[in-house]
């Protein structure tokens, strides 16, 4: 079947699924948290586009979606196993320089363990650290910017958005190349801590101070098993398919069985998130069908055309939606848009992709609910007596934060695309 001819109905259920995943959690809680429910909304959305494309004898498609899918969430799921299992505690001294620093490791284990594995990683020590002054409601929004969206944008590993274009074909190493935007986002979130944090520093009683250098413990890390098989992932995700999947899996279930009760007790480890995003990616996967096909068909009928306007509506999307199926529309577009060049990269120009690429993934800082690791931030610290700035407060630190880097990217694109 042409793209040309798929009919329009068939793009409705990919946002469908997306605004469900965003709305309901907020306006049914206590339905969304059960499993059954979510299935429901999957199945919905999800069985009318299945049944279409296998009605019309195009069964290849959904089987390489389902592939797709199994190589995703096999990945995703190692990533989350294995850094569930390392336990790092301690009480650094609560100066400027050391959140800055803590900062800074979490940034770059973002790119190599995944947003949420670095968060839960650095989080717990960052608390710790901080636990006996009284002005730090700057801090957790700090780490969140940094650790928890920006700092994964080097590796497909990083975010899940760049996992996504790693399955589609975007060379695992190909995100190295944009160190530089990871360099300006990072940078530019540790030069500002360190000035807020001065500031906030210098209001810190000398009772508050005295007691926190009383109880400075050195940093630990439990679960060094888990360290070596977390590592072993990166290898892992470049096997060929089937292999690959299976390397994953069995990389999973020996840091599942090996790490024991205490280290997850102490990480509060479930298996619930991973089920979760494994069951709401099988229907994201299967809606994105028609997406993939129909937007890089239609794309030069789009008003988006330039790598500029890519960046801030896949940035803009990720701020209130999820930023992996968010770069999944917006790569297919890049793909249509990218017909009859030379030199492309998954089918994608690189300056379209690099858009797409740093706009899901850094803009997901924008709100709580851009980025999975973003609520799981705010909740366990919030649990530690860490108090946080509202939804719309956060959301407009976190704007004016990043508005600096984003006016200079959006400049690169105009000149690079000239």
């Amino acid at each position: 079947m042409s793209p040309e001819h798929l009919p329009t109905w068939t793009l409705f259920p990919f946002a469908g699924l997306v605004l469900s995943m965003a709305l309901l959690p907020m306006l049914v809680p206590h339905a969304w948290e059960k499993r059954w429910f979510q299935a429901l909304v999957v199945l919905a959305f999800s069985t009318p586009v299945v049944g279409f494309f296998l009605a019309h004898g195009e069964g290849a498609h959904v089987v390489h979606a389902a592939t797709n899918y199994a190589a995703f969430i096999a990945t995703l799921a190692a990533l989350f196993v294995t850094a569930g299992g390392i336990y790092a505690h301690g009480d650094l001294e609560a100066t400027p320089r050391n959140n800055v620093a803590l900062l800074l490791v979490g940034s770059v284990l973002a790119s190599i363990i995944g947003t949420t594995g670095a968060s839960m990683l650095v989080l717990r020590p960052f608390l710790r650290t901080n636990q006996q002054r009284k002005h730090t409601a700057h801090l957790v929004p700090f780490l969140i910017l940094a650790v928890a969206n920006a700092g994964g944008l080097l590796t497909p590993l990083g975010d899940p958005p760049l996992l996504v274009g790693f399955i589609a074909g975007v060379p695992f190493f190909w995100t190295l190349r944009l160190f530089p935007v990871w360099l300006l986002y990072v940078t530019s979130f540790a030069v500002t801590l360190y000035v807020v944090d001065r500031r906030a520093y210098a209001r810190e009683s000398a009772e508050a101070l005295a007691r926190d250098r009383r109880e400075k413990k050195p940093l630990e890390i439990k679960g060094i098993r888990n360290v070596a098989l977390l590592l072993a992932v990166v290898p892992a995700a470049l096997l060929p398919a089937g292999f690959r999947e299976l390397t994953l899996l069995a990389i999973a279930l020996v840091s599942y069985f090996s790490a024991g009760r205490e280290l997850h007790a102490l990480n509060d480890f479930s298996l619930a998130p991973i089920l979760e995003v494994g069951l709401l990616f099988a229907g994201l996967f299967a809606c994105l069908l028609p997406i993939e096909l129909g937007l890089a068909a239609r794309a030069h009928e789009l008003p988006l055309q330039r790598s500029w306007q890519l960046f801030w509506v896949s940035g803009g999307l990720s701020s209130v939606l999820d930023n992996a199926p968010t770069y999944a529309a917006l790569f297919a577009l890049g793909r249509g848009l990218s017909q009859g060049q030379t030199d492309l990269v998954a089918g994608v120009a690189p300056l379209m992709l690099a858009a797409v690429s740093v706009g899901s993934v850094v803009m997901g800082a924008t709100t709580y609910i851009g980025n999975g690791p973003n609520l799981m931030v705010k909740a366990i610290a919030e649990r530690s007596g860490y108090s946080l700035p509202g939804f719309f407060r956060y959301a407009a630190f976190a704007f004016t934060m990043m508005l600096p880097a984003h006016l200079v990217m959006t400049a690169a694109f105009l000149l690079l695309e000239r």
